[in-house]
């Protein structure tokens, strides 16, 4: 089996790198596709020709998406549109990344995969473009909706704590937007399930869920700090871009298929924080 990944540098497409060695993986990184040229996207899928696309590659940056749109709709939308007329024309299945952020956050218990979205930021709205676009183009695609990414290929929420607590006494995090941790590991173990399942909209995160807030007390509990850990809110910190209050995601449909749950995100915590030996 061929599989060929777009975003092969970033911190998913390194781990998935990792999981899915048992079939030949044909990584594709910005300087071997530009996904935002239709004829390049189009003629690279058809000199590969795989037999599964992951498309991974994305514009993340979600304050940056707010003050640069015009860059989010053309990655994160045309760039995944030029991707799955690529596949179409071959008849090879896409795996699509998405992102809890394609709703509104104003639930009070977790989305279902066939939740209306309504997304409040423009990375969520180009996320959704993408969505979209591979409804519309293909019937041979699997959306994947994660959340709160963190790994060992990239600038993360879990490094950034462990750094601040070596440097600082005290640090504010916001203690109003709730979501689940999710550890791109563990992610792309799923991932490499998954493939060969049916097709549909998935929803894939590590089990349970916290506030930014908690999540930041157990690194510092795992990593024995006495830097104080201090809850703060969202409009204190005034970001470009405005959050989601509540995203969290049920695996409803993985489990359907008879994929298990990921562990929860504590677990998973733990052993990255073991691997990582973050400071």
């Amino acid at each position: 089996m061929r599989i060929a990944l777009t975003g092969a540098n970033g911190m998913l497409g390194h781990d998935i790198r990792k999981v899915f060695q048992d079939v030949e993986l044909v990584a594709l990184t910005r300087k071997d596709i530009d996904i935002t040229s239709l004829d390049q996207s189009v003629a690279r899928i058809k000199d590969i020709s795989p037999d599964y696309l992951i498309h991974s590659a994305a514009y993340t940056d979600v304050d940056g998406c707010e003050q640069d749109p015009e860059k989010a709709y053309l990655v994160n939308g045309i760039g995944t549109r030029n991707i799955t007329i690529g596949c179409e024309e071959i008849k090879c299945p896409v795996l699509y990344i998405s992102s809890d952020y394609v709703f509104d956050g104003n639930n009070k218990e977790p989305y279902n995969e066939w939740d209306v979205t309504g997304p409040v930021t423009r990375y969520g709205r180009s996320k959704l473009m993408g969505e979209q676009y591979i409804q519309s183009l293909t019937n041979r695609f699997y959306i994947i909706r994660t959340s709160w990414l963190y790994g060992e290929n990239g600038k993360n929420f879990v490094d950034t704590i462990c750094r601040l607590l070596s440097e600082k006494d005290e640090i504010e995090v916001v203690d109003d937007q709730v979501g689940s941790p999710t550890y791109t590991y563990d992610l792309a173990v799923n991932l490499r399930t998954l493939v060969g399942k049916g097709y549909g909209i998935y929803h894939i995160t590590n089990s349970s869920h916290c506030s930014w807030f908690e999540f930041a007390q157990e690194i510092a509990r795992l990593k024995t700090s006495k830097t104080e850990i201090v809850p703060t809110t969202t409009e204190k910190f005034n970001r470009p871009a405005k959050r989601p209050a509540y995203s969290v995601l049920n695996n409803t449909m993985s489990g359907l298929e008879g994929i298990d749950n990921l562990r929860h995100w504590k677990d998973a915590l733990g052993e990255y924080l073991t691997k990582q030996a973050c400071q």
